[in-house]
């Protein structure tokens, strides 16, 4: 019990310590070149855009994505309509109808028959789709004017596949559920940047990236973009990069239902994905990316299983020494914080930390156990509080 107690409290420190102090340091040693940021000549674009059921935010979408600074005729913006059932479809083609003559990119939309989720839309609207690069956004994304041309200019070195944006939130921080996910993803933005000046990210978003259409591959419905792309670029021999200057803004989920369900279905991949493409952790293949890899995704992946092993192996070992006495009283405090701001919903970062860190592993596993019974699905309904 001792080696279980001390191997998952190394982990756990690894994953969220240890890891991102090595990373500030090998950043400083290693870092490479920045991204490019200016573009030598504008390939052609293809915008893509799924979309299912997002009638209150596909026409501000649409709006902002013809306002982008880049040349039009180099850009098509292609809405992948994921079978929507509500007026969305209506609203792209009204679109289209009213901006026909105008001088602004081509507007395609591109309805999926059968629905089958995010990611197969993707896959089906990349077919149908005539731009060297391929770049994607969600419904309920804004960028700023010159995010396009900031994020794909680094295509200029032909050794990058990818290239993933900075998604920024825009909630009233009044709110402790956006705040809490907020605090968590710019922690997690300084990260993938260390990564990126050193090799490549591990991970990306689904509001603002792109890849070069000859790099890309079909997914499996139920992977997504997010987390499986940069793995798939490193794999043959590209970069994964971030472009922390091309910037795009969202809401976070405002309630915990919402957010509860997101990261659930953001986590409906393992524990398979932390096993696919096995060869990434081979150092000799992938260098860098397989140390990355493993701190920053496999543990925290593993996050639900290394704290059920620390907190039962505390158990245990309770009375054996006054170190594994202090560490259950702090773990128990810890979780009785964090329900304590579940119930009061205190705009404390002394509960909503603990809560919202918890609310995470829960969510991990209630997604593994949906795995194991088969009820993890591609398809998956958006939490209206992000819109």
């Amino acid at each position: 019990m001792q080696i279980i107690f001390w191997l998952s409290l190394i982990l756990i420190l690894h994953s969220f310590i240890f890891y991102p102090v090595s990373l500030a340091v090998f950043n400083k040693i290693f870092s490479k070149e920045k991204l490019n940021k200016e573009l030598k000549e504008y390939p052609n674009i293809s915008f893509i855009i799924a979309a299912h059921n997002e009638e209150k935010v596909i026409k501000k979408k649409l709006e902002n994505a013809i306002s982008l600074n880049y040349d039009s005729s180099k850009l098509e913006i292609i809405v992948a309509s994921d079978n929507s059932d509500d007026n969305t479809n209506q609203i792209v083609e009204e679109f289209i109808a009213e901006h026909q003559g105008k001088d602004i990119p081509k507007l395609k939309l591109y309805i999926v028959k059968d629905r089958k989720g995010k990611t197969n839309a993707q896959n089906e609207a990349v077919r149908t789709a005539n731009g060297e690069i391929i770049a994607f956004s969600d419904a309920n994304t804004i960028w700023e004017e010159d995010s396009l041309k900031k994020l794909i200019s680094g295509f200029e070195d032909q050794s990058i596949g990818y290239i993933c944006g900075g998604l920024q939130y825009v909630n009233d921080y009044d709110n402790i559920t956006a705040e809490s996910e907020s605090t968590y993803w710019n922690y997690d933005l300084k990260m993938r940047e260390w990564e990126s000046n050193i090799a490549s990210v591990t991970a990306g978003n689904g509001a603002i990236y792109a890849i070069r259409k000859s790099d890309y591959e079909d997914l499996k419905p139920i992977r997504c973009h997010d987390g499986t792309m940069p793995t798939v670029m490193v794999l043959k021999g590209k970069k994964a990069r971030y472009q922390k200057e091309a910037i795009a803004y969202e809401k976070a989920g405002e309630n915990t239902g919402d957010e509860f369900k997101r990261k659930v279905r953001m986590f409906r991949g393992l524990p398979w994905n932390i096993f696919e493409r096995f060869s990434k952790y081979n150092p000799f293949k992938t260098g860098w990316f397989s140390y990355f890899y493993f701190s920053h995704r496999t543990l925290r992946y593993s996050l639900y299983l290394l704290h059920l092993f620390l907190l039962v192996s505390n158990f245990y070992l309770w009375n054996q020494h006054w170190i594994y006495n202090l560490a259950l009283i702090g773990q128990v405090s810890f979780y009785l914080l964090a329900f304590i701001g579940a119930v009061t919903k205190l705009k404390s970062k002394l509960f909503y930390l603990p809560y919202f860190y918890t609310m995470t592993i829960t969510a991990q596993l209630i997604a593994v156990i949906k795995s194991f019974l088969g009820k993890n699905k591609a398809v998956w309904d958006k939490a209206e509080s992000t819109r």
